[in-house]
């Protein structure tokens, strides 16, 4: 009993000495650092505003609406990457759900596309899934090694985020659409002696699912200090 209490008051202490020293440079900061400094310590770090919703004036995370995610890269880029697009629009979706945005499971989006090989836009897939929104990832490019290196990991993608708003009748119109432009790590490359090529397609494609999800949800300033290498 001695010995629990002692631990207790010692987090006690530690906790209040904690605050105090955050109070005290409180006092010494001049003007507005002392109100950036005081928003950290009662709300956090600011985040920043979705671009999609800055653009749109909309927001993904009504409770009223669904939201489907797909992928589309050509053929071509799937003979290198086979199930590339189904695999980034499902990271997408999942971190997109675990920040309260309602979506159609990814394996009931991949069953849809399954037994329509042959859709050709967006809107059918939502009409098809009966989703408010549909997000459509298109792949332009996608590779995992440093140009013109073989023992170099620094994974790059160009492509495009669209955003359709489903209608009544079907159909869908294009409300978004944002470059897509990734290179990870951002500023020098990985040897491939370091990491298996499996552990780095994990990590790369987490990042861009990050990436991605930041265009909904948002994010806080420092989020990207870690991708540099």
């Amino acid at each position: 009993m001695n010995n629990d209490s002692t631990r207790l008051s010692g987090g006690v202490r530690r906790t209040v000495s904690r605050i105090a020293g955050l109070l005290l440079l409180l006092v010494c900061l001049p003007g507005c650092g002392q109100f950036v400094l005081l928003s950290y310590i009662l709300g956090g770090p600011p985040s920043i505003e979705p671009d999609f919703d800055a653009q749109t004036g909309k927001g993904l995370d009504r409770r009223d609406i669904t939201v489907a995610v797909i992928g589309y890269a050509d053929t071509d880029m799937k003979v290198r990457n086979p199930k590339i697009d189904a695999e980034i629009a499902s990271l997408v979706a999942y971190r997109l759900a675990a920040n309260k945005i309602n979506i159609v499971h990814p394996d009931t989006v991949h069953a849809w596309l399954d037994e329509h090989p042959d859709w050709e836009k967006p809107a059918e897939v939502g009409q098809g899934l009966k989703a408010d929104y549909v997000i459509e990832i298109e792949l332009l490019s996608f590779d995992l090694y440093e140009e013109h290196s073989a023992s170099l990991f620094r994974g790059r993608t160009e492509g495009y985020v669209n955003v359709y708003e489903m209608k009544d009748d079907g159909s869908g119109d294009q409300i978004y659409s944002k470059d897509l432009n990734f290179v990870f790590p951002t500023e020098v490359p990985r040897s491939t002696y370091d990491q298996h090529p499996s552990q780095f397609k994990r990590e790369y494609l987490t990042r861009l699912s990050e990436l991605i999800g930041w265009l909904f949800i948002p994010r806080y300033s420092g989020d990207k200090m870690h991708w540099a290498t």
